[in-house]
């Protein structure tokens, strides 16, 4: 298919999109809790101690490039680490933090939300919520569009820049493959003071409740991560106020894609998925490219 065969179908598309005007139907009452026995993790910043072998195991499990610096180095906590941004190699990032005396560790990945601003935003569905708990990315659909990357949160997405013809989104998968053979995420596994723990979602929260409970005068009486942005897959407790920790403390507890739905419920179907069309166009001429157009693009 070339550019202008590209053009003449999207333009009519576009045309096709503009001549509906039958409201949709309206948005339904909110019902969805979760899916039923979903996973999740739980990190207790009480016991971290930032020896940063999360991160080193995630990017051996996920077989990730080398990072410049080892992960032994603790000089990388002179600055506050995203995932995958700049030298962090692995979809997982400790930082260090000093509160009221005392030195805090934060693991930092992707939350996994019960309802992801991230699926909803994505044209093409290759962002999904799978049912047991992970929020996974499928590379042979992705446009690189990088709305999952607006959407988010908590600013979790990130775009590998290296490869712009072959998009890359880089996020936790919370180990999924690992799930499917029955073995727990490998920053769990690797963790020594199991900081870390992995399960059922429904049992973390009796777990990190019993430890508050138990420990009043040790924990923050807070889980971050039950309600916050509609619930999400990653629990925290902490001995500190989450506010000093750089968690996001303005997000609510409503899922973020029902913050849309009434605009959306009024809103032309086809207005809101002709973009996922170009998104099909696009993948076909990937297919379509032939051996020689690669190598003139490559000798462009």
């Amino acid at each position: 298919m070339n550019r202008r065969d590209f053009i003449k179908i999207g333009g009519s598309m576009v045309a096709m999109s503009l001549l509906g005007t039958q409201p949709a139907s309206s948005a339904g009452t909110h019902s969805f809790t979760g899916y039923p026995d979903r996973y999740g993790m739980l990190s207790d910043l009480t016991r971290c101690i930032g020896c940063r072998r999360c991160e080193g195991a995630c990017n051996k499990a996920n077989n990730l490039p080398a990072p410049k610096t080892s992960f032994e180095d603790t000089s990388v906590f002179e600055e506050k680490r995203r995932p995958y941004v700049a030298d962090v190699q692995s979809y997982t990032a400790v930082n260090r933090f000093e509160v009221d005396g005392k030195t805090v560790y934060r693991k930092v990945q992707c939350m996994h939300c019960e309802e992801p601003a991230c699926v909803s935003a994505c044209l093409v569905g290759a962002l999904q919520k799978t049912p047991d708990g992970p929020v996974t990315w499928n590379d042979k659909v992705c446009i690189g569009c990088r709305y999952c990357m607006t959407a988010c949160p908590f600013y979790i997405p990130a775009f590998d820049y290296s490869s712009a013809f072959d998009p890359k989104i880089q996020k936790c998968f919370m180990c999924n493959h690992r799930i499917a053979k029955g073995i727990v995420p490998a920053c769990a596994e690797a963790c020594p003071v199991e900081a870390i723990t992995f399960g059922k979602r429904s049992s973390l929260i009796k777990l990190a409740w019993t430890r508050i409970w138990g420990e009043p005068d040790k924990y923050i009486d807070h889980i971050y991560g039950e309600r916050e942005a509609g619930g999400t897959g990653w629990l925290y407790i902490s001995g500190v106020p989450f506010s000093k920790l750089d968690f996001q403390m303005d997000i609510g507890t409503t899922a973020y894609p029902e913050l849309t739905k009434d605009f959306l419920s009024i809103v032309n179907l086809t207005l809101i998925s002709w973009p996922a069309v170009f998104g099909g166009i696009y993948l076909m001429t990937k297919k379509e490219k032939q051996p020689h157009d690669e190598e003139m693009e490559e000798l462009k």
